[in-house]
């Protein structure tokens, strides 16, 4: 089929705009084994057995999505015209290649992580009401592999004449952070990190600083610090983060009231640290609102910054997932199983964010995409 009626299709299908086209090389897309019928409910069926592209760039405001290379395999699209328009209903592969992939745009945050971001800037967030639908979708987090995640983040805080110049190390064991080996080493005697009732602290010759301030609803996932007797130490265990356990308390809770979130201190911090580290996290379910998605064996990972305040980056060497479903103004869009090489930055751009996900290679089987509007019964709407 020729490049310029595949282009087309790929357009009608997707309602996307295919990127400009100047150079020579790119859009270029085939199509094999191409078959049409109209079905009984008045849907038009589009069949391909391939379809492969390269260099491929498709536009749907705001998102960018760039292909080097993709290969996909029985390929079953469906088609509705509605006002005299044609609109796509859903969209089947059995199989998907693709290699030098990357989507771009910006990043839209659940509300949790929304209210905790804006508790990090400052903005007070605690006069929201919840909704009966924030309130599911707060009840929607699960991290399981954080309960076996292992690895170590170490923190370099430069010019950081607020507290102190410092090079901080986190151990990370049996998913969870015991403060106790986490060290915080400058000129002078050396900080402490813990964590109190109150929150997550340093212990500096000058006093103690806290650096996240706890609501006055108690965390999960939290053994707080121990003080010593009369004549121990003045405190005798520092105290545990049991990481899965705590982040979904978070999350789960967003900002509850003044007074919770980053402080002042380590708002200015996170612009001048620079952030490293290695994670091997467990497997198992994670479910966010709107993506739910189940891991399967220990995955590596790398976290890379050099200022958290500006964005990061986390590399994955290798996925494995299954039974994935996502929700995105009203699409339904899962895989079976998927395989890749990839990376994600987050760039912060003042009160702005935005992200790039890159995939160096990837295979997914079983992918899908269920476009259709539904009615108050669950029916396909008109």
């Amino acid at each position: 089929m020729t490049v310029s009626l595949a282009a087309s299709l790929i357009e009608l299908a997707l309602g996307s705009e295919l990127g400009a086209s100047g150079d020579a090389g790119r859009n270029r897309c085939t199509l094999e084994g191409v078959t049409w019928q109209s079905m009984p409910d008045g849907a038009v069926e589009l069949r391909v057995r391939r379809f492969e592209a390269m260099a491929l760039r498709l536009a749907s405001d705001p998102f960018v999505l760039e292909i080097d290379r993709i290969d996909v395999h029985e390929l079953v699209a469906r088609l509705r015209t509605e006002a005299g328009v044609p609109r796509l209903v859903s969209v089947q592969a059995d199989k998907a290649e693709c290699s030098g992939l990357k989507l771009h745009g910006p990043l839209v945050l659940p509300p949790q992580i929304q209210k905790i971001r804006e508790a990090g800037q400052g903005v007070d967030a605690s006069a929201a009401t919840p909704t009966v639908a924030g309130q599911a979708a707060a009840d929607a987090w699960r991290l399981a592999p954080l309960n076996e995640a292992e690895g170590t983040i170490r923190g370099q805080i430069t010019d950081a004449h607020l507290l102190f110049d410092a090079d901080v190390t986190v151990p990370i064991r049996h998913g969870q952070i015991d403060f106790n080996d986490a060290t915080v080493e400058h000129v002078g005697p050396d900080s402490r990190m813990g964590v109190s009732r109150m929150g997550i602290y340093v212990d500096a010759p000058n006093g103690r600083s806290y650096l996240y301030q706890f609501a006055a609803a108690p965390l999960a996932g939290v053994v707080f610090e121990h003080r010593g007797t009369l004549l121990g130490p003045w405190v005798s265990e520092r105290g545990k983060l049991q990481l899965q356990a705590f982040a979904e308390s978070v999350l789960r809770q967003g900002r509850r009231g003044p007074g919770q979130g980053l402080t002042q201190q380590a708002r200015l911090l996170l612009g001048r640290t620079s952030l490293s580290g290695e994670l091997r996290l467990g497997e198992g379910l994670v479910a966010v609102p709107g993506l739910q998605v189940h891991l399967e064996g220990r995955h590596a990972i790398g976290v890379h910054s050099q200022s958290v305040g500006r964005g990061l980056k986390v590399e994955m060497a290798s996925l494995a997932a299954r039974d994935a479903a996502a929700a995105w103004k009203g699409a339904q869009m899962g895989f079976d199983r998927a395989t890749a090489k990839l990376a994600i930055e987050i760039l912060v751009e003042g009160p702005a964010m935005r992200f790039a996900l890159h995939v160096e290679n990837g295979i997914a089987e079983g992918l899908r995409v269920d476009l259709q509007r539904r009615g108050p019964d669950g029916g396909e709407g008109t």
